[in-house]
């Protein structure tokens, strides 16, 4: 096959959601360069560009906690095979002992949280503590990403996570003052934002937070599309600016509809509720887990999970 291989193929289907031929073609017509060919198939409108790589099939939780006062929060996500492990008390029961260890240790980042004394077994490390439960519940299990948010100023964190444990949100809020950060409608409307960015997604927290290389390369993307070849110079110029605008606006957060009145945007909400609290609220940074994002397993049906527990 010239210009491309059979895994170059799969590699492109998977990334891109093309069908097969389209994807044959965009690596002929690139040379057998991966990212030429993606971008080829955007292009022609035949690629998701929010697509992530990877299928989105891992089973487990996210999980998350917020400290007492509301100054720290931690959220975390832990992988198992099965659904059916997934559901079981015993994993359950491991991923909030895990979030509560997450919370109290304050370990700055994954592998310094995995070699920590576990708390529920100090004689052992978090990883070796994870390692024995796949011997009792017999699955493999992966503690795969955690986040810890730790103010060091007024405000607030905040976290959400979907029933069933399938989308996680943490977002840090900052306030005027202190006393406004800790009244109970500040903790309801950073629940409200953790749910808009849970049922929305979103990249960024607004559009100053967009780096140029990105707007570069989406103004590029849109530049090459069909339907504005013919178009004259400055009038596909407009329209490129446009859609880049409206593309990535969606993405950001304080560009949305609020999801509880479409009549806002989420920016106005912000504002809304900070004069309502005698103050200002500052959406300072946030981070979404979707479970198994990225990561994909194999196929296996609910009778064939309820006989690898039974064995």
């Amino acid at each position: 096959m010239a210009g491309y291989t059979a895994a170059q193929v799969k590699e492109l289907r998977e990334r891109s959601g093309a069908g097969m031929l389209d994807t044959k073609n965009a690596l002929v017509d690139s040379d057998g360069d991966m990212d030429k060919a993606m971008e080829l198939l955007r292009q022609k409108g035949l690629a998701n560009a929010a697509k992530k790589s990877g299928r989105a099939a891992a089973d487990g939780q996210v999980n998350a906690a917020t400290s007492d006062d509301g100054q720290m929060g931690v959220m975390l996500e832990l992988n198992c095979e099965t659904d059916f492990v997934a559901k079981g008390d015993a994993f359950k029961e491991l991923i909030t002992i895990l979030t509560e260890q997450a919370l109290t240790e304050k370990a700055a980042d994954l592998a310094t949280f995995l070699a920590q004394p576990a708390m529920a077994m100090p004689s052992q490390s978090v990883r070796d503590f994870i390692t024995e439960k796949i011997g009792t519940i017999k699955e493999n299990i992966t503690l795969r990403r955690f986040q810890l948010y730790n103010l060091d100023t007024d405000g607030l964190i905040q976290t959400y996570v979907h029933t069933g444990g399938k989308i996680g949100v943490i977002t840090e809020f900052t306030c005027s003052d202190k006393a406004m950060a800790s009244k109970p409608e500040m903790a309801a409307f950073g629940k409200d934002i953790c749910m808009q960015i849970a049922s929305f997604g979103a990249d960024f927290v607004s559009m100053d937070d967009i780096p140029q290389t990105v707007i570069d390369e989406e103004t590029r993307i849109e530049m090459g599309k069909e339907d504005l070849q013919n178009k004259p110079e400055n009038i596909r110029e407009n329209i490129v600016k446009g859609r880049v605008q409206k593309q990535l606006g969606a993405k950001v957060l304080l560009q949305q509809p609020y999801v509880k009145d479409s009549s806002l945007s989420v920016d106005e909400y912000v504002k809304q509720t900070g004069e309502q609290l005698g103050g200002t609220i500052t959406v300072s940074r946030f981070t979404r887990f979707v479970l198994g994002e990225g990561v994909e397993k194999e196929e296996a049906n609910f009778a064939d999970e309820v006989m690898a527990q039974l064995k």
